[in-house]
C-alpha cells in the first residue's frame, strides 16, 4: 500500500531512540523526510546511522533540541517553520510512590509529556490548517486509560494528552488535516527493558520480560512487550492520507490490555 508520504516532511518529537526513532525510520521509509530529534547532537547522529542502515534511502535532517523546554521547542519552530506530519512523541515515566511524589516530580512529568506536544502543536497545526493538509500524532500510552497505580502522575499526563488531542483534532472540522492519539502498551525499549531488569534482577532478560506481562500485566492478550517497529508502522499510517477518515481518535495498541469493547 502506498501511504503517499513521499517527500513530506515529518517531525518525530525524542526520535534519537525507542519507539521515536522507529517511527522515524518507517516514516523515512514510506519516503517521508524524517526529522530526528535529540536533546544531544551525539545521540542523533547515532540514531540517523542506524536508521540509514535500516533504510539506506532515508531522507533524514537532525534536530538537536531539547522539547520539554519552551527555549527547545521554539528553536524547532525556528529550525523546521512548517512540517507536514507531527509526531508527538516525546515522553518520560518513572515509577514512584503516590505519597512520596513531589510537586517539583508532577511538574516536571507535565512540562515534557504534555506541553512539548501543545508547543510543537500551537505552531505547526496552526500552519497545516491555514493550507489544508497535515497531520499530528500524538503518543501517549494505555496508561492513560488503565492508570498504573505505581504511576499516576505519568498516567494522568497520558490522559491529559488524550484529552488535548481530542481537542485538537476538533479545530480542524472540514480541513484535511487531522489529530489523533495512539496508546501503546508495554513496548520493548531500552527504558522499559531497564525498567524490568532492575524489578527482577536475578532473572534473564526474557524470562524477566514474561514474569512482567504475568504479573503486572496480566490482562495482555499477546502477553509480551510490543516491538517499537509494531507501534511505528501505525503510527505511519496515522501520518498517511490514506488514514484521512480517522480523526479526534484514541487508538489502542496495546496488544488487548485494556478489557473493553470501546
Amino acid at each position: 500500500m502506498d501511504l503517499e508520504l513521499n517527500g513530506k516532511r515529518a517531525l518525530v518529537s525524542a526520535s534519537s531512540g525507542g519507539i521515536g526513532e522507529a517511527i522515524a525510520a518507517s516514516l523515512a521509509r514510506e519516503g517521508a523526510v524524517a526529522i530526528v530529534n535529540g536533546r544531544n547532537a551525539q545521540g542523533v547522529d547515532q540514531a540517523i546511522a542506524r536508521i540509514r542502515t535500516r533504510v539506506p534511502a532515508a531522507r533524514l535532517e537532525p534536530l538537536v533540541a531539547d522539547l520539554s523546554e519552551e527555549s527547545g521547542c521554539d528553536a524547532a519552530i525556528r529550525a523546521f517553520p512548517a512540517v507536514d506530519v507531527l509526531v508527538n512523541n516525546l515522553g518520560i515515566y518513572e515509577p514512584s510512590d503516590f505519597f512520596a511524589t513531589t510537586d517539583a516530580q508532577w511538574r516536571r512529568l507535565f512540562e515534557v509529556n504534555v506541553m512539548s506536544g501543545v508547543r510543537l502543536s500551537r505552531r505547526h497545526l496552526k500552519g497545516m490548517i491555514d493550507r489544508n493538509d497535515g497531520r499530528v500524532v500524538f503518543v501517549a500510552s494505555e496508561s492513560g486509560v488503565n492508570p498504573a497505580p505505581e504511576m499516576a502522575h505519568y498516567s494522568a499526563t497520558k490522559t491529559m494528552q488524550m484529552s488535548v488531542s481530542r481537542n485538537l483534532a476538533e479545530l480542524t472540522r472540514g480541513t484535511n488535516v487531522t489529530v489523533n492519539v495512539v496508546l501503546p502498551g508495554p513496548t520493548n525499549t531500552e527504558g522499559v527493558g531497564a525498567f524490568i531488569a532492575n524489578l527482577y534482577p536475578d532473572l534473564p532478560r526474557a524470562e524477566a520480560h514474561r514474569k512482567f506481562m504475568r504479573e503486572n500485566r496480566p490482562t495482555s492478550l499477546i502477553q509480551r512487550l510490543s516491538e517499537p517497529d509494531e507501534i511505528a508502522d501505525f503510527v505511519a499510517f496515522l501520518a498517511s492520507r490514506r488514514a484521512g477518515a480517522i480523526n479526534g481518535a484514541a487508538l489502542r495498541v496495546d496488544g488487548g490490555m485494556i478489557r473493553s469493547v470501546f
